[in-house]
């Protein structure tokens, strides 16, 4: 299964933002970004005005990175996006709120979306009962997401018990702190979606 694996940091760098993808250390002063907000590469290099592809190709590469998920898996998120009935940027990120490894992270499972992508694939959940270890895997409204019964006393979900009490998740997901477990209630709405990323950006530099 092809992932990355150089630096994480680099990539908030890349993107003059901070991404999120080491979970609470994104919160620590041990944040690369809080420490060093200048792009990666030769010291001293200055960001440079973009024009109009380059924004188009930065918010693509940023929203592709906070997802996790490799360029040609997300163009082909995008070509289905644009062959569903409504908006093609709001469809391509209800694609990728939608992933298994998405809601994992979305229910408080895991603290990042990189750790939920690895608990996933090390076969620790069951959708709808049947065991699940594929990332992309896409959930649909009624369908529900639990930490298989002879993992729940592994350390990651022992500690994800004790943080789910006051873990809020989003509107169109419930979760149920005591059995490890949560389900999708609806597809979300972009107002239920990352309010950060601009999908207007990654349809236009999809349709230059």
């Amino acid at each position: 299964m092809a992932r990355y694996t150089e630096s994480v940091c680099r990539l908030c760098r890349r993107e003059g933002t901070k991404l999120f993808l080491k979970g609470m250390r994104c919160y620590s002063k041990k944040c690369a970004f809080e420490r060093r907000p200048s792009p990666p590469g030769q010291h001293g290099v200055r960001r440079r005005k973009m024009g109009e592809y380059g924004i188009q190709l930065r918010e693509k590469q940023k929203v592709r990175r906070v997802y996790s998920v490799l360029e040609r898996q997300f163009h082909n998120y995008f070509v289905e996006a644009g062959n569903l009935d409504g908006v093609t940027g709001e469809n391509l990120l209800r694609f990728l709120e939608t992933r298994l490894d998405n809601v994992v992270f979305r229910l408080g499972f895991a603290t990042s979306r990189a750790q939920a992508r690895q608990l996933v694939s090390h076969g620790h959940f069951a959708v709808n009962g049947v065991p699940t270890d594929i990332p992309s895997y896409e959930l649909k409204p009624g369908d529900r997401i639990e930490v298989r019964e002879s993992h729940r006393e592994r350390e990651p979900f022992k500690t994800a018990k004790e943080t789910l009490r006051s873990h809020q998740a989003p509107e169109w997901l419930s979760i149920e702190p005591a059995r490890l477990a949560g389900s999708v209630l609806s597809l979300p709405r972009r107002d239920q979606m990352p309010l950060d990323l601009n999908e207007q950006l990654v349809v236009e530099y999809y349709s230059r």
